[in-house]
């Protein structure tokens, strides 16, 4: 019986992909361990800390079972290739009970660990501070934000809407949230229109907000532990300008944010911007003084 003969580069074509595969996973090793592949510091809020171990931790247990899985791979294409003088078919085989348990045992277990871990941490995140120090009623619309702060009965500026001035997200204009640092903050989350999605890149959270849900099942809690600007934007894609949805959060001293407020009632920017502002509202929303109380 007639040999096929093997070209002798396939060879340096594997060791290459295999080369290639383990500077890949090195290299992504590393950039995760250090940085993680987030925007944000560690201690931004006091939820940066658990998002991140989880998100680096996640990385780490995927390279290591890629690099077994694709160290076993090779190892079966060179240990086991066809040899010049091989003749005939290897020895066929249908099934390999315990391999197949063992291949169906490892994912359940490792998809076990990740969902207890990210349920530990979910819940951690979304636990609700039954008295926070701050309360602020977030509206967004198309396309820019309103801020209520509910406890002082004060209201920023509201969002100039990107389309009716044709300054497309003009950073000296975009909508900016004071935040106190170290203070526990309760964000109450709405929407006047569409579907919008509220995240501030740096504090690695972002919640859908709904058109005609009420802010007490819409919420984010967190503590700011950096004073300084953060970014923020529409992660849900929610019209012609969705791209221009920008604010900044601005997180400051206790004495800073109460001269922010002190400044907005002596603007007249006093009471809370609320649903009568709404685009065709599915229903009347609650009022925030009804938002801790609702069933």
């Amino acid at each position: 019986m007639a040999t096929v003969r093997r070209d002798p580069r396939w060879r340096r074509r594997a060791t290459a992909f295999a080369a290639l595969g383990l500077l890949l996973a090195t290299t992504s090793c590393s950039a995760e361990v250090q940085r993680g592949w987030l925007p944000g510091e560690r201690d931004t809020t006091d939820h940066t800390p658990l998002i991140t171990d989880l998100w680096v931790n996640s990385w780490i247990a995927a390279v290591i079972i890629g690099i077994i899985t694709w160290g076993l791979m090779i190892w079966v294409i060179v240990a086991y290739r066809r040899r010049k003088d091989t003749v005939g078919f290897p020895a066929q085989m249908s099934y390999n009970l315990p391999l197949e348990v063992f291949y169906l045992s490892v994912p359940l277990m490792i998809v076990g660990v990740l969902f207890i871990f990210t349920d530990r941490d979910q819940r951690a995140i979304d636990a609700r501070d039954p008295d926070p120090d701050v309360v602020i009623d977030v509206r967004g619309k198309q396309w820019s934000w309103d801020f209520n702060y509910v406890k002082e009965d004060v209201h920023e500026d509201p969002g100039v809407q990107a389309h009716l001035d044709g300054n497309f997200g003009a950073p000296d204009r975009l909508p900016t949230l004071y935040l106190p640092v170290g203070r526990t903050v309760e964000l109450q989350l709405n929407s006047r229109d569409v579907q919008h999605s509220f995240w501030v890149v740096e504090f690695m959270q972002k919640r859908d907000m709904y058109p005609g849900e009420n802010q007490y099942n819409r919420y984010i809690n967190i503590t700011p532990n950096r004073t300084g600007t953060f970014t923020g934007k529409c992660a849900e894609l929610c019209g012609e300008y969705h791209s221009e949805m920008l604010f900044n959060v601005r997180v400051v001293t206790q004495q800073e944010y109460d001269n922010h407020i002190a400044d907005l009632r002596a603007r007249g920017n006093t009471g809370i911007l609320g649903d009568q502002y709404d685009k065709n509202p599915a229903r009347p929303f609650l009022e925030p003084a009804q938002e801790r109380t609702a069933p």
